[in-house]
């Protein structure tokens, strides 16, 4: 077997991932399925649309 390690380029996770990955986070954390976590996040990006994550 070749045990070299072939280093890929590092890539930023997108917004779209990020997001997922919270909505996941917190279904599990809370209970509730990833939908009405998304649905929730989504009633709250419009109140708070001003407001930017800090990637």
């Amino acid at each position: 077997m070749n045990s070299k390690k072939i280093e890929k380029p590092y890539t930023k996770p997108s917004h779209a991932q990020i997001e997922r990955s919270v909505v996941t986070s917190t279904a599990i954390e809370t209970g509730q399925t990833s939908n009405e976590v998304e649905g929730m996040l989504k009633k709250q990006r419009k109140k708070f649309s001003h407001l930017h994550l800090a990637l």
